[in-house]
């Protein structure tokens, strides 16, 4: 049990612990990678091994900190684990209030009184002002049952009120809090609070690395637990939990859009494609897992046109990105991963899905 439970980074997992042990760690970290590669992971461990009741005394110590996994505090804070499940369960909860108590209750998990994690709350999916504010009326109370107060947000898409109102926090933070930040990409966040942080990068593993990880998925063929090796980008996490069969249903239509925005002047076969993708939670999943392999695909276009087909990540229809890639230019790949955040941006202003993918594909006609 403990820290070597985590695979692969191992520098950035022992700067972490050499951190706890000798009581240097800073009031606020931003644990930074692909999703998947195991953020949420670390950060639970690290707030279990700054509060394990059988941890040796921090401050100067030679070894890296580490947990127990058995007593009462970390077993607490493990309930967090599964932090899907727990978020299902707080959107339940929310629902089932009255229409007046709904607005003012943010989705938050907490299974350990001095354990906070805040993620993104729906429909919009951003962190919302209520929930930093809940934070700030918190967090200079000293811990209940622990030795350290630990805030985990797990995403970095910050409404702006709500991020202006964390950098308060951040500008004179209690000695006995740690806040987490679990970014894909630390851009989103503002300059002024990432000079306040420190960055811990978790880099992509190499692709072999990860398909040995996915013996533990005996229901793949070798094949394809190549294949998901290399559409993980390097994230043990993604790789172990990949839908393999829903992506391929969704690269389906990806590819698509990208045909029909390369060739085709009928938009039939794209407005059919479209109209699927509607408003709701269930609407948001598909389109983002679409997003996604839009992105791989452009990448993979990108490779083919720079004559490293090797790099392909889709492996299977890597003769069809050949095929399509002699039809665009750099250009027009950078310009569609361009169109393709703004349709990302689009989303979060709940414009609608099926006409911002129309217009993207439009948009994008050679």
């Amino acid at each position: 049990m403990g820290f070597s439970a985590f695979h692969g980074n191992q520098e950035t997992v022992t700067r972490l612990r050499e951190m706890i042990a000798r009581d240097r760690l800073p009031h606020a970290v931003v644990l930074a990678g692909p999703r998947g590669a195991g953020k949420y992971t670390l950060a639970q461990m690290a707030a279990k091994a700054m509060n394990c009741l059988e941890a040796k005394p921090r401050g100067g110590s030679a070894e890296p900190a580490d947990f127990c996994g058995r007593c009462s505090n970390c077993l607490r804070i493990a309930q967090a684990d599964d932090l899907d499940g727990r978020f299902t369960e707080a959107v339940e909860a929310r629902e089932g209030l009255k229409d007046a108590d709904k607005k003012d209750t943010r989705v938050m998990v907490q299974t350990h009184p001095d354990v906070l994690v805040i993620p993104p709350d729906p429909p919009q999916m951003m962190i919302k002002v209520g929930q930093v504010r809940h934070v700030v009326d918190n967090i200079y109370f000293k811990p209940q049952e622990g030795r350290e107060r630990v805030f985990i947000f797990t995403s970095t898409a910050f409404i702006r009120e709500a991020e202006n109102s964390l950098l308060k926090v951040l500008e004179e933070p209690p000695e006995f809090a740690t806040i987490f930040l679990l970014a894909e990409n630390v851009g989103e966040l503002l300059p002024t609070i990432r000079s306040r942080c420190v960055t811990l990068t978790l880099g992509a593993l190499p692709v072999a690395e990860v398909e040995a990880s996915l013996a533990q998925r005996p229901e793949l063929a070798a094949k394809q637990r190549a294949l998901v090796a290399r559409l993980a980008q390097g994230a043990i996490g993604r790789a172990r939990t990949f839908d393999l069969a829903g992506y391929i249903a969704s690269r389906t239509d990806a590819l698509t859009l990208l045909r029909s925005a390369v060739s085709s002047d009928d938009h039939t076969s794209l407005f059919k494609v479209t109209e699927t993708y509607r408003a709701g939670a269930e609407g948001k999943g598909k389109t983002d897992q679409l997003l996604r392999a839009l992105y791989l695909l452009l990448e993979d276009l990108m490779f083919a046109k720079s004559g490293t087909p090797d790099l392909i990540r889709n492996l299977d229809i890597a003769t069809d990105i050949t095929r399509l890639a002699q039809s665009v230019t750099f250009d027009w790949i950078a310009a569609a991963a361009r169109e393709l955040s703004e349709v990302e941006r689009g989303m979060r202003r709940n414009l609608l899905r099926s006409l911002s993918l129309d217009a993207f594909a439009v948009g994008m006609e050679r």
